[in-house]
């Protein structure tokens, strides 16, 4: 059994430091001798030690464990110092089609055409190749269509700490602030708690009436959203919002065309 847990966040960023790859945090905890409660606590400690001290590193996780990546402010002096700048920047069109499978995933490549359209044929393939998505089984119905989702890549690539860091969209996705908080790893107390003023500061009790929004939870976990993230979003709601005008173009030239009675008359 580890003795000293005051000490078990350094411990857990040296064996993350030596790895190469992703670890899973039960994998971490029979490592150190500790239950996986305890080392998830260690580790949420440290990834809040890495963002509040001006360090140049990050705990990332995503669906294959944690580790260590640099910080997103870092990332242009990184791709200069490894030679990197000269990979091209993803088109409007990847970052849409990224942007709609981040936030629907997982999602076939059709139900992406239908909210860009158009053909995302050359955009999906564009970001399978950069392993920024992946095949997530097929979906139910006529032909099994291959759904797709993101992958640890998009993690590192977006410089995001897990998947439930990305902006919430409360008007164009159906998450509940519940499930946005599990994947941030807030319970209800904690996001009511973080948004109750202190007894110095003005009363604005509007936070905690009524039910939580996707924006209180994310404001609860005191998120920094990088600018390429922030693109991200903007990419998913232009893509939803074009698909809505669609929508609403379409049921305006139905309401207009006449009727076959109006028609025969």
């Amino acid at each position: 059994m580890f003795d000293d847990l005051s000490q078990l966040p350094a411990l857990l960023e040296a064996l993350l430091f030596v790895a190469d790859h992703p670890i899973d945090s039960g994998y971490l905890a029979r490592a150190v001798d500790v239950s996986v409660v305890t080392c998830e606590k260690a580790l949420d400690l440290l990834a809040e030690q890495l963002r509040d001290g001006s360090r140049g590193i990050r705990l990332q996780r995503g669906p294959e464990g944690v580790q260590l990546t640099s910080a997103p402010d870092a990332a242009a002096h990184v791709e200069r110092f490894l030679g990197l700048e000269a990979n091209k920047r993803l088109s409007t069109a990847a970052l849409e089609t990224l942007a709609i499978i981040a936030y629907r995933q997982p999602i076939t490549r059709g139900q992406v055409d239908a909210v860009r359209g158009v053909s995302s044929d050359g955009a999906v393939a564009t970001l399978r190749a950069r392993g920024l998505i992946e095949a997530a089984g097929f979906a139910a119905g006529p032909g099994r269509p291959m759904l797709f989702r993101t992958t640890q890549r998009f993690l590192e690539h977006f410089g995001l700490e897990r998947p439930g860091q990305l902006p919430a969209l409360p008007d164009d996705i159906d998450l509940p602030a519940a499930e946005i908080g599990a994947q941030l790893g807030l319970d209800e107390a904690e996001i009511i708690a973080a948004l109750t003023p202190l007894p110095t500061e003005e009363a604005d009790t509007s936070a905690t009436e009524g039910e939580l929004t996707p924006e209180d939870v994310v404001a609860a976990a005191s998120i920094e959203i990088p600018a390429d993230v922030q693109a991200l979003s903007d990419a998913a709601e232009h893509a939803l919002q074009a698909q809505r005008d669609r929508e609403q173009a379409e049921a305006d030239a139905d309401d207009d065309a006449p009727d076959d009675e109006t028609a025969e008359a």
